[in-house]
């Protein structure tokens, strides 16, 4: 399904500053540029709504978003909390969602993602139905309480895969991982956000709409009011001194805090949750127990 975005002409060029730099995989717009076939992987964080956008505002054909569903208790590769979002993201776009349950385990996480990914870059060759089994239900692990979105399509590539867009900002250790994959697969590896200022990332996830919450805080400077709290232009300039007096990443690179995002540019409805807020003194998360579409 191809999702397309129309910003207005003299928002174009301040847009196309941002895409058109720097490298990972991010090349220059080129009006005849032929279409490309992109999945996203999504982790419902900022960075990968930002890679979304990117490619939507390239008019590439985004295919479907990929999420990895992280079954046990952490990730060296991949973001842990509130990553169900992105199904809602998804649903909110028209995008369809492929969530791949995958342990956490570092030294197979990449090959269970991979061996996913292998059966969908190739495409089909035939139209499948985008209707849910009980099984991929399950494999979506999705989180109770929270309504299942009746426009939510389930990924089935018919055609195939051209590349696999991912929001790396600054891990070699992610970015190289994906790479290496995708090499394998035999589809390109886009990274658009790659080694993007820390300061002017965030600033630019604010003024173009991407509506943010942090849903961890794991860092000296952000207190028990910074869990589960929207991320506007005035909380950014907070977070940026704070960033500067604890010298920790403003972009939460480091894993100072993880975000999840309830709307943006390429989403056609915002996301609203019911949360309730944990703090140990030193760290705190968010419980998301109730999402929907607005």
């Amino acid at each position: 399904m191809k999702v397309t975005y129309e910003p207005s002409s003299a928002t174009l060029s301040q847009r196309w500053r941002f895409f058109n730099s720097r490298g990972g995989g991010s090349i220059g717009f080129q009006a005849s540029e032929p279409t490309v076939r992109v999945l996203i992987l999504a982790s419902g964080g900022k960075d990968s709504s930002y890679a979304t956008w990117w490619a939507t505002l390239r008019g590439w054909d985004i295919a479907g978003m990929v999420t990895i569903r992280i079954t046990g208790n952490d990730s060296m590769m991949f973001q842990v909390p509130s990553t169900a979002l992105a199904g809602l993201q998804a649903a909110s776009a028209g995008i369809p969602w492929l969530p791949i349950p995958i342990d956490g385990d570092e030294a197979t996480e990449m090959d269970q993602l991979e061996t996913a990914l292998s059966s969908v870059v190739h495409g089909s060759g035939k139209h499948r139905s985008s209707t849910w089994s009980s099984s991929e239900k399950k494999d979506a692990c999705w989180p109770k309480g929270w309504k299942w979105p009746s426009t939510l399509e389930r990924l089935r590539a018919s055609e195939p895969i051209d590349g696999l867009v991912v929001g790396a900002l600054r891990s070699d250790y992610q970015k190289t991982r994906v790479e290496r994959m995708c090499e394998r697969l035999g589809i390109r590896s886009f990274t658009p956000v790659w080694h993007h200022d820390g300061s002017e990332h965030m600033r630019d996830l604010i003024a173009h709409g991407h509506k943010l919450i942090l849903t961890s805080v794991t860092t000296d400077g952000l207190g028990e009011d910074w869990v589960g709290t929207h991320l506007d232009a005035d909380r950014l300039q907070s977070l940026e001194q704070l960033a500067a007096e604890y010298r920790f990443n403003v972009d939460g690179e480091g894993g100072e805090y993880e975000t999840a995002v309830l709307a943006a540019p390429w989403m056609k409805q915002s996301i609203v949750v019911n949360q309730t807020v944990h703090w140990t003194g030193r760290r705190g998360w968010v419980d998301i127990w109730n999402a929907a579409l607005e």
